[in-house]
């Protein structure tokens, strides 16, 4: 398509107000990707002689918890909160709502982002705790102070930890809530999702507008293409977090967010000491580690023709980073990708861990103080080494772009923390920040006419829980439109071995389209760390773009720690390991539903999710619930509907748990206690005031 064809598509498509992707005068987009011969010999079929290679999960597990539970004492928390209710003369319900509060459970669903009602109760009471000090006139500096105080009172963390988390994130919260004229359940509603019910939020209610031009007619699955044909090497990095401070022998089994460094002391004992590669408890990624990933891949794998880079580059202590601090790892690891790989184009995309603080993208109507800017513009200044002037407006505006890599191939890279419901400044307003899913139409409408297949990357994956509902449910339905376009996914941000499905809107028995998951360099935490290899479809007269198969390499942190050298291997090849006949997006749902009937499938599968982590958890049936529901949920925050059958279909095996019921039956007294917590914010806060005035 002629460039002033596409600039008339888009201003058609969002209006003169968004930003037109600026290209050459008078000239053609020039792809990024010289031409070569790419040819590479593709991991070995199937052997269909064995079932499948066995999978042993060790109890190491178990001990992972316990050590969770020795960090934080929730039941010692509570007892402290529930004293402090006393002393403040609250009445019973008080008492019996903090029972019901288990602020242990709170930290670990917060960590891994499987919530529950228990999250929801809390979120629910510490936003009308902070509403209420808003009415109250109670200015930024007395909310960070009081949220101070009670965090280091009921040993949420270190105070340490509390005082820059609050000071960190106080700021930007109460801003946001001043601005509000949201309740309790809307916000939790937004912020944790299905967890707190289906809460109706007119605010946040917003559909995408599609061009008046029908769906192509959907053609039959194409078949694989011949033995030799043209493919690319594609490499895809992921949520490496590099620490500068992680120092060998320091404390790893701290009770702050992030260990191994200097400052978290001695350790108490010789199993308590970080080892040299790396550890498996909350711990990130030395530096000698990720040096040694990359000078294997350069030397084990010479001939990778792209990289995707789907973001996530700074450590996990969330409570002490600056913007230089953050900047200065972002230019290190730009620095060091490019000498490592001087002529291979990279395409980055922007995790949720590259801003200050964590989380924080502010849509563009926010200026001055709160501006992302200052990520925005260096971004642009760094991912220039990679990708071309054209794709500087759109990531100076919003940190998304769209490049062309080969003719007729496209890759689009999506900044997902306008879908990070940990975003509070979506509160304000989540439709469609910087105009990006509008702008996705366009280039997917653009490149249908052009007859451009396209693959799309980014941070978070959408159906993930992190991903807000009605941004998620929009995303769903432009890929469901432009099935025909989009080839492949690829996020990371969950550090595991995963995929998500997408379902045709009309037939949920039909795949469309398929999502991969990368696993993280960090072994943050109880992981190997690991990268992935796709083989996609290449330059010839019948090529689809689809990839053809992949495989995922990780590096035993445990044995290189025993030894004192790494050593990265192939886990296993996607076709191989699971017997697909392809990757296309039926073959994945077929092999999802292996997983719901077949333990021994899922077994292997919950090998490599772990990356063959030596103390990954049990996995019982609820488990398993989950995480065969997480391979179906391409739309967030719908499982009810998108997961029902196959739940159904696990319980009828294992015959449920105990724990699901138990869960089912307490969801009632949660659901009386959680109205009364606007009040018991207001009668905490009265209560604070008149004891420490």
């Amino acid at each position: 398509m002629q460039p002033l064809v596409r600039v008339l598509v888009l201003l058609a498509l969002l209006g003169a107000s968004c930003a037109a992707p600026a290209v050459p005068d008078g000239d053609e987009e020039q792809p990024v990707l010289s031409p070569r011969n790419w040819t590479h010999v593709l991991p070995p079929e199937a052997s269909f002689g064995s079932v499948r290679e066995p999978s042993v999960v060790l109890e190491g597990g178990r001990l992972n918890r316990t050590i969770l539970n020795a960090r934080f004492n929730g039941t010692e928390a509570l007892r402290r909160l529930r004293k402090l209710a006393r002393r403040l003369n609250m009445p019973p319900l008080v008492d019996k709502a903090l029972r019901l509060l288990n602020l242990q459970q709170v930290v670990q669903e917060v960590e891994t982002s499987v919530m529950s009602k228990v999250s929801c109760t809390a979120c629910r009471a510490g936003v009308s705790f902070i509403q209420h000090y808003i009415r109250t006139g109670k200015t930024k500096e007395d909310i960070i102070q009081v949220t101070k105080h009670f965090c280091i009172k009921l040993k949420m963390s270190t105070p340490r930890v509390c005082d820059g988390i609050t000071e960190l994130f106080g700021g930007e919260v109460t801003y946001v809530l001043q601005r509000l004229s949201l309740g309790p359940e809307e916000i939790c509603g937004f912020v944790i999702g299905d967890a707190c019910g289906d809460v109706y939020n007119p605010f946040h209610e917003w559909k995408v507008s599609f061009p008046p031009v029908p769906k192509p007619p959907v053609a039959p699955t194409p078949a694989p293409p011949k033995v030799g044909s043209p493919t690319f090497k594609v490499l895809h990095l992921s949520d490496t977090h590099f620490d500068p401070y992680y120092h060998e022998g320091s404390n790893a089994d701290c009770n702050e967010p992030l260990c191994c460094r200097l400052t978290n002391g001695p350790p108490a004992t010789p199993a308590a000491a970080a080892g040299r590669w790396g550890d498996y408890r909350k711990c990130d990624t030395p530096k000698r580690t990720v040096d040694s990933m990359l000078e294997h891949i350069k030397t084990t794998h010479p001939d990778i023709d792209y990289i995707l880079w789907t973001g996530d580059l700074p450590p996990h202590d969330v409570w002490n980073q600056t913007r230089d601090e953050n900047l200065s790892i972002i230019k290190q690891t730009v620095e060091q990708l490019s000498t490592t790989f001087p002529n291979v184009p990279i395409f980055p995309a922007l995790g949720n861990h590259e801003s200050v603080p964590v989380n924080s993208y502010p849509p563009p109507f926010v200026k001055k103080d709160y501006s992302i800017e200052w990520l925005y513009e260096e971004m642009d200044a760094q991912w220039r080494r990679w990708l071309p002037p054209s794709t500087s407006p759109t990531v100076r505006r919003g940190a998304f772009y769209s490049v062309l890599v080969r003719p007729g191939f496209r890759i689009v890279s999506m900044n997902m923390n306008n879908c990070n419901n940990r975003n509070w400044w979506l509160l304000l307003n989540s439709t469609d920040p910087g105009h990006e899913l509008q702008w996705l139409i366009y280039e997917l409408q653009a490149a249908e006419i052009n007859n451009e297949k396209v693959h799309i990357i980014g941070h978070i994956p959408p159906g993930h829980s992190d991903c807000l509902k009605v941004w998620s449910r929009n995303y769903y339905n432009i890929i469901n439109r432009y099935e025909s376009t989009v080839m492949a996914q690829f996020f990371g941000h969950t550090h595991y071995d995963e995929f998500e499905l997408f379902y045709d809107n009309s037939d949920m028995s039909r795949a469309t389209s398929i999502a991969y998951i990368g696993p993280s360099v960090t072994p943050y935490y109880d992981l190997n760390p690991g990268y992935r290899l796709y083989y996609v479809d290449a330059d010839h007269a019948l090529t689809t773009r689809a990839v053809l198969d992949h495989e995922n390499w990780v590096m035993s942190l445990k044995d290189a720690n025993l030894y004192d050298y790494p050593i990265w291997y192939k886990l296993y090849s996607a076709k191989s390991a699971y017997k697909m006949n392809s990757l296309a997006p039926q073959e994945w749902a077929t092999l999802l539903d292996q997983f719901a009937s077949d333990q021994e499938a899922f077994d292997l599968y919950y090998k490599h999710y772990w990356k063959n982590s030596p103390v990954r958890p049990n996995c019982d049936a609820e488990c398993r619930k989950r995480l065969v529901c997480d391979l179906r949920c391409g739309r967030s925050h719908d499982r009810r509907s998108l997961c029902q059958e196959i739940e159904s279909r696990i319980d009828s095996q294992t015959g449920g748990t105990w724990r699901s019921w138990l869960y089912n039956g307490l969801t009632v007294s949660y659901a009386s206690v959680v109205a009364s917590f606007s009040w018991i914010g207001s009668t905490i806060s009265n209560g604070i005031s008149t004891a420490w005035g």
